[in-house]
């Protein structure tokens, strides 16, 4: 994020009554000019999470209001994953689909004709995490998230091509984004396939690229995405978004975002599968007589009947109290974990009920005098 001295405005080239639209244009222009992959100055990365971190506030109507207000935005809450800059390495979903930004960015700046190697048409997966508390595991939840992407080009829609230009077939490679290359080796002349130059592999070239998107289709844009979380939803499970990926090179397949959902740990409830697990603490005297306790559980307080006799370590199960099992096929068993309190200091009433409790049981116990008494023992002796 731009520290508050700088002008966010000022850093995207714009004027402060520029539309959402001129934002997003200025952000993709400033994105392609200042990347670090392209741009080899020094600052160019330090650049480039400025020219981030501003459009992140201007691109959110919320944000851009309490920025124009009062001259800064202040922390953003974010148990649903509110954008928040990555590595230059992830910035569109690096990692997820085993590419690296070189070949994200080749493709981008390839231009209409195609670079010299071979691209992937199709859009690559991206991946990222959101973090749920326990109870939003166990009712279901929505999340709002932020994504970084290359998306279809809104100018050209996804073709490449300027207006009035055509996509024609390749006329190096006929199509086929491959050539022929003979190379001579010690075994003789080899024939062999390489991608074609002219189309970067596509088997097409457009004869008057897009300016905007410079001939491939897509363009880098950040979108607000709503994530549902299902009911039951168990720690490290993904959920997929069917075409939120990379958009694929002048409108093919995009890719998917799959979503990773880590379920942040509970202070009191510690979930075993479907099955919840707790603590409760009684005396001695109730777990000699039996209690009946009320204690939290996921969607509801429960009471726990703590039968008499309970001894320290035992377990209750309280059934159908659990996780809700995802599908909505029941629920998973509350299992009360039972600590017995001995108390450290005794009241002399309370030593001389249990001393009479220990003889009623014929059990030993130690001889216990106070100092008093003590001192008097050894007066008399």
């Amino acid at each position: 994020m731009p520290s508050s001295t700088q002008d966010y405005y000022e850093l995207l080239g714009v004027e402060k009554t520029a539309s959402a639209d001129e934002i997003k244009k200025a952000f993709r222009r400033k994105a392609r000019e200042l990347h670090p992959d392209v741009n080899k100055a020094s600052d160019a990365e330090e650049r480039f999470k400025e020219v981030n971190g501003a459009y992140d506030v201007l691109s959110d109507p919320a944000k851009r209001d309490q920025y124009d207000r009062f001259g800064s935005v202040g922390p953003q809450g974010g148990g649903g994953g509110g954008y928040g800059y990555a590595d230059v390495g992830d910035l569109f979903g690096g990692g997820a689909g085993g590419f690296t930004m070189e070949d994200l960015f080749s493709t981008f700046f390839g231009g209409g004709g195609g670079g010299g190697r071979g691209v992937r048409l199709e859009g690559r997966d991206m991946s990222m995490q959101i973090v749920v508390t326990l109870e939003e595991a166990a009712t279901g939840a929505e999340k709002e998230i932020v994504i970084d992407r290359l998306s279809t080009c809104d100018v050209c829609d996804g073709t490449g091509a300027a207006d009035g230009s055509n996509v024609i077939t390749c006329p190096d490679c006929r199509g086929s984004g491959q050539r022929v290359a003979m190379r001579k080796t010690f075994l003789g002349t080899m024939q062999t396939s390489v991608p074609c130059e002219r189309c970067g592999a596509t088997g097409q070239v457009v004869e008057s690229p897009c300016e905007e998107c410079q001939g491939t289709g897509r363009e880098p844009d950040r979108q607000h995405v709503t994530v549902t979380v299902p009911v039951g939803i168990q720690d490290g499970q993904q959920i997929r978004l069917r075409g939120l990926g990379e958009a694929g090179v002048r409108n093919h397949a995009a890719g998917d975002l799959l979503i990773v959902v880590r379920v942040k740990a509970d202070d009191y409830l510690h979930r075993e599968g479907n099955d919840l697990h707790c603590r409760a603490t009684v005396t001695i005297a109730q777990a000699a007589l039996g209690v009946e306790l009320s204690l939290r559980g996921i969607l509801e307080e429960n009471m726990v009947e703590i039968p008499a006799g309970t001894q320290h370590g035992d377990t209750v199960r309280v059934k159908g109290q659990g996780m809700p099992r995802s599908g909505g096929s029941g629920r998973g068993d509350l299992i009360v974990h039972v600590n017995i309190d001995v108390p450290r200091k005794l009241t002399k009433r309370q030593r001389e009920l249990l001393e009479e409790l220990a003889a009623e049981f014929g059990e030993a116990t130690s001889e216990h005098k106070t100092p008093l008494q003590k001192l008097k023992d050894w007066l008399g002796a």
